[in-house]
């Protein structure tokens, strides 16, 4: 029976009891009584409405919260894994860096065993393959405009062949391990030609 129900209930008896004033105080007593539980019981029900709202919502966060995390662990890992070779791939520069100053000392000297400049020159190749597998480019420098990014200035060089901060020279190559500098390339600048 709803509450509106039983008031009803409450107010005919109240009324019949008025009209024959036969006494029915107990029937009345007991009607407000079950108004007074009903009204009591609604009122819990509300509380506990509210209070499942409430953790219905914290619920949500926590959840949301959750996936957040999950999703930057992913990233990271990714992240981790990407650049996990870096300090050998830096490593591996000088060695590459040492096969390519072999491979052109003995290109100045006509007396050069082919055979050992053309070994050196695969063992540099394969070595390049490697860094191509794992990310690693070199760093585009000779002919572009100077960018402290990604090159070093170690000599200026006054021409006119070449506009002013134009790379003219790599003295060491720069690279990139995916998207991040592994080691910047080591440049002459142009500069212009001051007037005597």
């Amino acid at each position: 029976m709803s509450k509106k129900e039983k008031i009803k209930e409450y107010e005919k008896a109240e009324q019949a009891a008025a009209e024959n004033g036969d006494g029915r105080k107990d029937e009345r007593d007991t009607v407000q009584i079950e108004v007074d539980s009903v009204e009591s019981l609604q009122k819990k029900l509300d509380e506990s409405l509210a209070e499942s709202q409430q953790h219905y919502d914290r619920l949500l966060r926590v959840s949301a919260e959750f996936d957040n995390f999950k999703k930057r662990s992913v990233r990271e890992a990714d992240e981790f894994r990407k650049f996990a070779n870096e300090a050998l791939l830096r490593d591996l520069l000088h060695v590459v860096d040492n096969l390519e100053r072999a491979i052109a000392s003995a290109g100045e000297s006509s007396d050069a065993n082919a055979c050992v400049v053309e070994g050196v020159a695969m063992t540099r190749d394969e070595i390049l393959k490697i860094f191509s597998k794992f990310g690693v480019t070199p760093v585009e420098a000779v002919g572009k405009p100077f960018d402290p990014a990604y090159h070093q200035a170690v000599m200026q060089e006054e021409t006119d062949a070449h506009p002013e901060n134009t790379v003219v020279n790599e003295m060491q190559k720069g690279y990139l391990l995916h998207d991040r500098l592994l080691r910047p390339a080591m440049v002459v600048v142009a500069k212009a030609i001051s007037p005597a």
